[in-house]
């Protein structure tokens, strides 16, 4: 063999991990990118411990944040009896809700059956998801689903609430939430989102 052509072969072999992992990176990236996404969330306005009245709740801004990122679709979970304005009434009838274990109606829905990957968000309530995303998540099929979950809080960050839906939505891939203070989404929104961000990098991987 002559030692123009075996130069050759050697660079040849060279560059075929590289071109390999490259089109391994791109094919994963496609991947992603194939992935239909929905972000449902439940979020409250009104009076709100730490950041006062509000028009826009902070889920409600996360939630956001990550359909604009994902180019996800966006469903907000709404109590057909709304919830009342005076934050320290809100917080009775949800600790009331949580006890019974209730499963309030809803308004409207989506088939997250038509979806690949879901986020679910909500605020920290009394160590537990609001009862109505319950309510939402029980009428679904999860099985083959990415589940992601995420909340806002003021200090309990996600306590056991990330465990919910891996017990709730069955047959569902649930990867690890994301807890982000509502203060940060109300009065910092540029550190939310580059928290957001962050965390859906590693999602990306």
């Amino acid at each position: 063999m002559s030692k123009s052509i075996w130069t050759f072969l050697m660079m040849l072999t060279a560059v075929l991990p590289v071109t390999s992992y490259s089109q391994s990176k791109t094919s994963n990236a496609k991947n992603m990118e194939s992935r239909k996404t929905l972000v449902v969330f439940f979020s409250r306005t009104g009076e709100n411990y730490a950041v006062g009245n509000i028009k826009k709740g902070n889920t409600h801004i996360i939630a956001e944040m990550i359909a604009e990122e994902t180019d996800g679709a966006l469903f907000q979970v709404e109590p057909m009896k709304a919830y009342p304005e005076d934050y320290k009434k809100c917080t009775e009838v949800a600790k009331q809700e949580v006890e019974s274990k209730a499963r309030p109606a809803i308004k409207g829905d989506i088939a997250v059956e038509d979806y690949d990957v879901i986020y679910i968000g909500y605020p920290n309530w009394w160590g537990d998801m609001p009862m109505p995303v319950c309510t939402f998540i029980e009428k679904h099929n999860w099985q083959g689903k990415t589940v992601i979950p995420f909340c806002t809080h003021e200090g309990s960050g996600l306590s056991d609430t990330e465990n919910k839906p891996k017990k709730a939505c069955e047959g569902a891939t649930v990867l690890k939430g994301m807890a982000i203070r509502g203060t940060t989404a109300q009065k910092s929104q540029e550190q939310a989102r580059k928290t957001v961000i962050s965390w859906l990098a590693n999602h990306s991987k």
